[in-house]
């Protein structure tokens, strides 16, 4: 399955809503994700900064991913969201094989 970064940055009321009931957002985000639409969180960790929290979500693909985000975005928790698709091993020497084909034709503005 394709794997996605995703990063929020939640809104100071889902963060003031956290510390009244402090829980791991990871772990019931994940069982959500998985029943609703069978997406996984693999990895992911509490940050400060940019983004609040980074996971890595095996999604069944973009559409899946895309409906996570957007139903996340819609609940009001978050103020900012990136999604970043991920590629594997296989898939990076792929694009460096077929990179060069696509740099003998293309012409930059200039």
């Amino acid at each position: 399955m394709p794997q996605y970064l995703y990063q929020v940055a939640y809104t100071s009321e889902s963060l003031a809503a956290q510390i009244k009931n402090p829980q791991d957002r990871l772990e019931v985000v994940g069982k959500q994700l998985n029943d609703a639409v069978g997406a996984r969180i693999l990895a992911g960790g509490y940050s400060y900064g940019e983004y609040d929290i980074s996971v890595i979500v095996d999604a069944p693909d973009d559409v899946t991913m895309a409906a996570v985000a957007v139903a996340i975005a819609a609940g009001g928790a978050v103020r900012a969201a990136k999604t970043t698709p991920l590629l594997n091993g296989s898939q990076w020497v792929a694009v460096l094989r077929k990179a060069p084909a696509v740099s003998a034709q293309y012409r930059p503005a200039r």
